[in-house]
């Protein structure tokens, strides 16, 4: 699933929640990661980080798998 990362230590990852897709908000404090909020929309994981600082997490082993795959 996606992966999404804030200079502040904010992550947000793409997940199936009881059946719909959801994003979990969890934050990393001195190589702890803490759960803060499994959020149902976009404006619901604003309310915890700035939407604009998230950086997205590519797994570049997995885009060349994928891309091997389709040649």
């Amino acid at each position: 699933m996606a992966r999404w990362l804030s200079p502040g230590g904010i992550e947000v990852e793409h997940i199936i929640r009881e059946g719909r897709p959801c994003l979990r908000v969890s934050h990393r404090v001195n190589g702890q990661l803490y759960h803060v909020a499994d959020c149902w929309s976009p404006a619901q994981v604003a309310m915890h980080v700035d939407l604009a600082s998230l950086i997205e997490v590519v797994d570049l082993e997995k885009v060349r798998r994928r891309h091997r795959a389709t040649k």
